[in-house]
């Protein structure tokens, strides 16, 4: 009951227009997921230096009106070549710089071997300290990594189901068109035989029912199905007998048409003498074997 309140209050037009607003505000987000844009923020917090910053940049590798993780990758990647440059480029120009001053300074800077090896040995504190940082940098990126594929990934989702949700409404009014039709046909069809208005069970017994029948029907059906070629070749037979035993019918009623014939017409044709002949010498066999007959 409470679902189906639940269900009457919710209209699929609004539901359609409210994703389609959640749409329009990501695709407002994509336009934004880029290297630069990302650190706009930071660099200059106010729109309009923003603007002109990122209009002076020409570097940005990827794709800003329609970023994807790839694309952000290739900008990362094209962000960190251009930086060991740029790291490159001021140390050469620092070191070169520092040396001209020790140069033509007055007095001129000399550096001696005690201060090498102090330096040195600052230098190898430096490098450790930056070692550190940089492996903890290392895991963070990693972890960051992580956390942005996990992102991607419910973001992928969110939007597939988003466009699933998006068909939802067109979806619920079918079959809501579906089932007032089914409820009219069912109101239609109230004088509808007793067998088609059974609850479930005795619907489920009935169809158990039947299928025991068919069953039944098709065991018979293979039975008959394996006794068709004997009977078959039975029934050649009989009709192979049944050519010969015509044949011989139509000869004895051509002879018998032919003796009843010749019979009317006066013709003998040797039969009745012979049986005569047959019958007077079983007759004279009789008396002398002593047979009475």
């Amino acid at each position: 009951m409470i679902s189906s309140e639940i269900m009457s209050d919710l209209n699929p037009a609004e539901t359609l227009e409210q994703l389609r607003q959640l749409e329009n505000g990501n695709a407002d987000l994509k336009s934004h997921l880029a290297i630069v844009r990302i650190s706009e923020p930071i660099f200059s917090p106010n729109g309009e230096n923003s603007n002109q910053s990122l209009s002076k940049r020409t570097s940005d590798a990827s794709t800003i009106d329609n970023p994807t993780p790839a694309s952000l990758a290739a900008d990362l990647t094209h962000y960190k070549e251009l930086f060991s440059k740029l790291r490159f480029s001021y140390v050469e120009q620092v070191t070169k710089e520092k040396f001209l001053r020790a140069i033509v300074g007055d007095p001129p800077l000399v550096v001696g071997h005690n201060e090498n090896v102090e330096l040195e040995s600052q230098l190898a504190g430096v490098k450790a300290e930056l070692k550190a940082r940089k492996e903890e940098i290392r895991m963070m990126i990693e972890e960051m990594e992580k956390t942005a594929r996990d992102l991607a990934t419910r973001c992928s989702n969110v939007e597939l189901q988003m466009t699933q949700l998006s068909t939802l409404p067109e979806t619920i009014e079918n079959l809501e068109s579906t089932i007032a039709g089914l409820r009219a046909k069912q109101a239609s069809n109230a004088e509808a035989p007793s067998s088609q208005k059974l609850p479930l069970p005795a619907t489920l017994s009935l169809v158990t029912e039947r299928e025991a029948e068919l069953a039944a029907l098709n065991r018979q059906l293979a039975a008959v199905q394996n006794a068709l070629p004997r009977k078959t070749r039975e029934a050649e037979a009989v009709e192979r007998e049944l050519g010969g035993l015509e044949r011989r019918k139509s000869e004895a009623i051509t002879q018998a048409r032919e003796a009843e014939r010749k019979k009317q017409e006066g013709e003998s044709d040797g039969l009745e003498e012979a049986g005569r002949w047959y019958r007077s010498a079983e007759e004279a066999l009789k008396r002398l074997v002593g047979v009475e007959g």
